[in-house]
């Protein structure tokens, strides 16, 4: 692990975003805005895994620093071309920053409608997990 015991204590804030595409046979089944399957409400449990999955990045990447996260907020909807835009926001108070909970958050929200919506079609793609923005460290970062 990278030594953080120098680095400052500082509010850090992190957003990155996953898009997946789905197929017409999925989206067939959007009802007010989520996809609704046997196994339930994909956007609502997409949420849940995501933040889930933020909390427990330290777990999943090696050499990852374990945060105590003081938020996680994922947020899902639809674009104009039809494809479910996913955004993560990680934020913490501490030495290091959380742009890895928030990719993390994201990738395991868009697995997971993956994962929900597989037995309407296997040509769902995960097109993209990018970084939006990270502030609060030695630099800010912002997609443009």
């Amino acid at each position: 692990m990278v030594d953080v015991a120098g680095k400052q204590v500082t509010h850090r804030t992190a957003v990155a975003r996953s898009i997946v595409s789905l197929p017409d046979e999925v989206l067939n089944y959007l009802v007010d805005g989520d996809l609704k399957t046997k196994k339930g409400s994909v956007f609502q449990i997409a949420i849940i895994a995501g933040i889930m999955a933020a909390k427990k990045t330290g777990d999943l990447i090696p050499l990852c620093h374990p945060l105590g996260l003081d938020n996680c907020n994922v947020v899902i909807s639809l674009n104009e071309k039809q494809e479910v835009v996913i955004d993560c926001t990680a934020s913490i108070t501490a030495k290091t920053g959380v742009e890895m909970e928030a990719l993390v958050g994201a990738s395991i929200a868009a697995l997971t409608i993956y994962d929900m919506c597989k037995a309407m079609s296997h040509d769902i793609v995960i097109k993209e997990t990018i970084l939006l923005s990270k502030t609060g460290g030695k630099r800010d970062f912002k997609r443009t």
